[in-house]
């Protein structure tokens, strides 16, 4: 059920290339090659094997390339900037430089730190530049010897612009300088996001160095890549490390040190991981065998791609805006210059840009996995979206670092949403993703999209299944869009020409809820109470519903102290268990338990007094990035949830030595010298809603929805602490800071929501529809609620929250509003 489009960031293994490898290892011993008895000399034979079946792939011979095997290609470029024959600067004879493309990943741009540490200098270079730098040398600059380095992909992993692999000669020659400067250029090829769907000829193409990661090919296995390196140039690398296999003969006593003879040998450090490599043998069979070839692969993706793209770029609201912003250097059609990438971002039917977070978590309602932010390509990041240098550092102070979800800063993208393809992406995956756009951003009569009219096969159609072979074992026949079917693929709404942004209607619900406005409350109004107390003992299970409840140094008492965790230790939520809502946990203070309840269980209960003697393994666990030292509930608890989720699963509870163990976060909007204990919670102590906040969003869903939702229902899925009883919806959205009785809160910001809120919390199903509402109705945002630390406490009465307790807001403005003379004012003391 699920569409995968991230074949960029990694392929998938098909389960035929697990079985070979399996069966292998059952009947084959393989020992460390670096020894000689039988197993080991079958390991050794295998691996070269190996690195024939490489050179193979890439069309060329042992003569002329090595494989150099390294735990992935970011591995193979930190080799490449280490053993460089660079010549510093200072020097009597011209010193080397670096040059890059602008559009390259992180791993090549960070060679950078490796060449400044040498003395050696670095150059960007724009993809523009290189296309103007068609200037040979005068003659007598030719003859010069200093080694320079140019490198570029020949497949931009943020667009999937093919650069033409031409430069490489070009370069080589000398009739394409990267900048102008004599000596002898050499090339390295970032191929790792070309070969996972293209082929590469190095018998034309021979560039110097190409470094590959074998899961993008693959899938399996990870944390395995190579540095292929032409041996015109291997001779010159410079190696000073040697690692367990590299030397021929060394002394211990005395600086004596000779390498191995062969190239490959001497830059492997240590033993290489010997099974994934004979697992590449059986990758490079079920490849062919599956898909027929690099070349068939190409043509299958860039189908896709091109048919994506052309549905995409159509794609317009009822004004005639368009629905998403493509980022791309050409028109996908051609797969010599366009690989199957498809960047862009999503806009609203005014121009402006949905934030990539918010697409991502709509995809993950519809079981579609995209890749978001600027994929580890600052660069192209920077050129398409038009990011300034001064936008990056701004964004950094705003808090933005790479691959976190702020996806907009100040009303800007700091990112994009990426969809790529792969040898097993089908015709109906591409579909699945554009009904998705569809359904989300156009209303019914928007959404009439000819997709069958617009697609023909060259052969019979696609087959049902979800990988697009034919009876052959072979690709899908190509998926071709006419020119005349394309002029056809126009919507009505375009003959209105140029579009102007819809005046706002006065009581649509993003008025309502504008940030810019201020709530109205006059002295003498309605007091605003607290309406319910909830709290979630064990983390994304079902709340406890409370009148009155401590208040302890990480908020209500008992908050989200236990976790249930899967067989590899890691914290499961509803996002991938949703049936976690149906377990009922219950705190009683007087029987100091915890009693857990499920349907058809029976009841089953937890201490809570801290089991932390010599009995309990304490280990440290992650939630949303911070690190929590637990400890283990024990066998009985595991097997009773095991056996209600039907899967491996124990229960864990965050470890009470808060002074070395507890949870804590900086948390941005408080004094910077506060350091907030949290438990197991992901941002803050608590969460607060309002009731009008909800009623106003009730109305807007019940119009969406076939069937109206109850107002308990929807307090439920948002899963607050505190939920209050205002007179004005969305008011809290100003509140600088809120005391209720004794107790003093800080805001420290909105709650963005994921797809939890649309699992049911008393059946476990799923709605994707109330995330869509909730973005609909917000104005492209997806907040509701806020998030609440606990200010220094500034009265003697004991920290209890109790329900009817009045609440009294302080606004962002620091306007305190005046307390209500009323006589049902109450007090939490």
């Amino acid at each position: 059920g699920i569409t995968y489009l991230d074949h960029a960031g990694s392929a998938l293994f098909p389960e035929s290339l697990l079985k070979a490898f399996t069966d292998d290892l059952r009947n084959n011993i393989y020992g460390n090659p670096h020894s000689q008895n039988i197993s080991s000399k079958l390991t050794y034979d295998t691996i070269e094997h190996v690195r024939y079946r490489i050179l193979q792939h890439f069309h060329t011979t042992a003569e002329d390339y090595t494989i150099i095997f390294t735990s992935g290609c970011t591995a193979a470029l930190k080799l490449i900037a280490e053993s460089f024959p660079w010549i510093p600067e200072g020097t009597k004879q011209p010193s080397s430089r670096f040059c890059y493309l602008t559009d390259s990943h992180t791993s090549v741009v960070g060679m950078r730190g490796i060449t400044a540490s040498m003395n050696v200098l670095s150059v960007p270079i724009k993809p523009k530049e290189i296309l103007l730098a068609k200037s040979r040398l005068p003659a007598e600059e030719q003859n010069c010897t200093t080694p320079h380095l140019f490198s570029y992909p020949a497949q931009s992993n943020f667009s999937g612009t093919k650069y033409p692999l031409s430069w490489i000669r070009d370069i080589k020659s000398g009739r394409l300088c990267p900048i102008k400067l004599p000596g002898k250029w050499f090339v390295l090829l970032d191929a790792a996001s070309y070969v996972s769907s293209s082929p590469l000829d190095l018998g034309v193409h021979q560039a110097d160095f190409i470094p590959i990661s074998f899961y993008k090919i693959f899938g399996f296995p990870t944390g395995l890549g190579a540095l292929l390196v032409n041996n015109r140039i291997a001779p010159l690398l410079r190696k000073t490390y040697f690692g367990g296999g590299t030397a021929a003969a060394y002394l211990a006593g005395e600086e004596f040190y000779f390498p191995r003879k062969s190239i490959a040998e001497r830059f492997e450090d240590g033993t290489v991981s010997f099974l994934d490599i004979i697992a590449l043998k059986h990758g490079f069979d079920v490849l062919e065998k599956l898909t027929g070839g690099m070349e068939k692969i190409k043509q299958h993706t860039f189908a896709l791609a091109h048919y994506t793209y052309t549905v995409l770029s159509n794609l317009k609201y009822a004004n005639g805006a368009p629905v998403v912003r493509i980022y791309s250097d050409t028109d996908f059609s051609n797969p010599d210059v366009q690989g199957p990438i498809i960047n862009f971002n999503v806009l609203d039917e005014n121009g402006q840009v949905l934030g990539f977070s918010q697409v991502d978590s709509m995809a993950s309602l519809h079981n579609i996995h995209v890749r978001t932010g600027c994929f580890c390509n600052t660069g192209a990041c920077q050129m398409h979206l038009g990011i300034s240098n001064e936008d990056v550092q701004k964004n950094l102070q705003a808090g933005h670092v790479c691959g976190d979800n702020i996806d907009l800063v100040d009303g800007r993208p700091t990112g994009s949403v990426r969809i790529s393809f792969g040898y097993m992406s089908s015709f109906e995956d591409a579909q699945t993703f554009l009904n998705f756009i569809i359904a989300t951003r156009l209303s019914n009569s928007d959404a009439e999209i000819p997709f069958q009219s617009v697609t023909k096969l060259t052969t019979e159609s696609v087959p049902d299944d979800h990988l697009s072979f034919n009876k052959e074992d072979k690709l899908s026949p190509i998926l071709q869009i006419s020119d005349r079917e394309l002029r056809n693929f126009q919507y009505e709404a375009e003959t209105t020409g140029s579009w102007q942004p819809p005046e706002p209607e006065s009581e649509s619900m993003r008025a309502t809820v504008s940030e810019t406005a201020v709530p109205m409350y006059r002295k003498g109004g309605k007091p605003i109470t607290v309406a319910k107390i909830y709290l979630y003992p064990i983390k994304s299970c079902s709340a406890f519903e409370v009148t009155e409840w401590p208040v302890g140094n990480q908020g209500l008492l008992y908050d989200r102290n236990w976790m249930v965790v899967n067989q590899n230790g890691v914290c499961m939520t509803q996002k991938q268990e949703p049936r976690l809502c149906l377990v009922n946990p219950s705190i009683d203070l007087k029987q100091k338990i915890m009693v857990i309840q499920a349907e058809g269980m029976d009841p089953i209960s937890v201490p809570l007094e801290d089991n932390t003697g010599k009995e309990a393994v304490i280990c440290e666990s992650k939630v949303c990035s911070h690190r929590v030292k637990t400890y283990d509930c024990g066998e009985r608890i595991a097997g009773w949830l095991s056996t209600f989720l039907g899967r491996s699963c124990r229960l864990i509870r965050q470890s009470s030595d808060v002074k070395s163990q507890s949870h804590q976060k900086n948390t941005k909007g408080l004094s910077s010298a506060t350091n907030i204990s949290l438990s197991l919670v992901n941002e803050a102590q608590y969460l607060l809603i309002n009731v009008a906040s909800i009623l106003q969003l009730k109305e807007h869903i019940s119009a969406r929805l076939k069937e109206p939702l109850e107002i308990e229902e929807l307090i439920q899925r948002f899963r607050a602490n505190i939920v209050i009883s205002a007179p004005e919806s969305f008011e809290e959205e100003e509140w600088a800071e809120i005391s209720i009785g004794a107790l003093q809160f800080q805001v420290v910001g909105p709650c963005s929501r994921c797809q939890i809120i649309c699992i049911d919390q008393q059946s476990g199903e799923r709605n994707k529809e109330i995330l869509q509402s909730l973005s609909a109705a917000r104005g492209r945002k997806t907040n509701f609620g806020i998030y609440l630390m606990n200010q220094p406490l500034c009265s003697p009465f004991s920290d209890t929250l109790s329900i009817g307790s009045q609440v009294l807001p302080v606004l962002k403005e620091n306007t305190e509003i005046q307390p209500p003379t009323s006589s049902e004012e109450k007090c939490s003391g």
